[in-house]
């Protein structure tokens, strides 16, 4: 079978390559091609578009890069019709993939949704496009079901959280490796991982590291993105105590003490590796004024939206600076507030299905085809 994939972060990249390999597992004839990243490239099939050109965040940078992303669902357009797949898979990034899911609906083509567009928090009215769109929906959160199934009478499969598998295929270097490897020394380690896209990196590393002076039993080590090159923070590396390590997420994870983290995916995957974090976030402020105003969500992370509880401390916008940072990384270090995190993740841990979701979305689709 024939089989096109459409992911647009590096987390779609991350869950795209583990689900090309069960595919590749469950259909030893298959064909992929695919817009994703490098680890989806190691995987095999054929790259047609890296991530690093199609990731824009916020309203207002979307709108100054409008022309570049119409000319993406053209050429995705184009491409998809030379492959004639049998299905298109698409990997979350819903601007994109419900544009292209309108578009091959109407042309016959088969249409797998994996890892639901997070319409739950906002755009809820998309959920008449995916409807008529989609032909299955794989979720990953549990509150998902639900959330489709009772509130919208769509039917859509739990397969559990991909990110359960992705960390228990971890390095298993030991801490001293690591430390030797990456040039890091004895001092605890506290992560620091500012996102994956140039503009939310720039917005955020100055403000992170701005608490590194008042910690200086500490290290605070960047998570280099898959997507950006060592030139683009070293502006950033600005004194002793500050590391850097590319591409070594997971790794780094694993050695940490505490981390401080934006928003988003790395959140969870934080929380599954059992580091107590704060989550940050400081955005484009038009695009915040915006955000406020439509999305009414009582958290920003998924570790709190999961748990429906503020287990980690959220700062945002203005309360994302130097005081509070240092206020609240003080307490996941050194009070009863980190015990109590750790707790709560293992609850998390729980509430997320447990392993196997590549394998069970990748039977699903070829069950769903032979």
């Amino acid at each position: 079978m024939k089989y096109y994939i459409i992911a647009g972060e590096a987390s779609g990249d991350l869950h795209g390559s583990n689900l090309m390999k069960e595919l590749f597992k469950k259909d030893p004839h298959a064909e992929i091609r695919f817009w994703g990243g490098d680890l989806m490239q190691n995987v095999g099939g054929t790259l047609v578009k890296h991530y690093r050109e199609l990731a824009f965040m916020g309203f207002i940078e979307v709108v100054f890069n409008l022309k570049t992303i119409l000319n993406n669902i053209t050429i995705c357009k184009k491409n998809i019709q030379e492959f004639q797949p049998d299905v298109l898979i698409f990997i979350d990034y819903p601007g994109f993939n419900l544009r292209i899911a309108k578009w091959a609906k109407k042309l016959g083509i088969k249409t797998h949704y994996y890892i639901s567009p997070q319409i739950w928090a906002w755009k809820e009215n998309r959920i008449s496009d995916i409807k008529r769109d989609i032909d299955k929906m794989f979720v990953i959160l549990p509150f998902e079901k639900k959330f489709y199934e009772e509130k919208h009478q769509y039917p859509v499969d739990f397969v559990g959280h991909p990110l359960i598998d992705a960390i228990q295929n971890k390095s298993n270097g030991t801490e001293i490796d690591f430390r030797k490897q990456n040039n890091l020394s004895d001092k605890p380690i506290i992560a620091i991982l500012p996102g994956s896209r140039k503009q939310e990196i720039t917005k955020m590393l100055q403000i992170m590291l701005s608490v590194s002076n008042d910690f200086p039993e500490y290290q605070f080590v960047i998570a280099g993105a898959p997507s950006q090159e060592y030139s683009f923070y070293t502006p950033f590396i600005t004194q002793s105590n500050i590391q850097f390590v590319a591409n070594k997420t997971y790794d780094l994870l694993q050695n940490a003490t505490a981390a401080l983290v934006t928003s988003g995916t790395a959140t969870l995957e934080t929380a599954l590796f059992k580091v107590p974090e704060v989550v940050c976030y400081k955005g484009n402020w038009i695009s915040y004024q915006i955000a406020k105003r439509i999305i009414t969500l009582k958290y920003i992370s998924l570790v709190n939206l999961i748990m429906d509880e503020e287990v980690v401390t959220e700062l945002i916008q203005d309360e994302c600076n130097t005081k509070r940072i240092k206020e609240e990384l003080h307490k996941i270090l050194k009070t009863e507030k980190r015990n109590t995190i750790l707790e709560k993740y293992i609850i998390l841990e729980n509430k997320l299905g447990g392993h196997g979701a590549s394998e069970k979305t990748a039977a699903l689709i070829v069950k769903d085809l032979f």
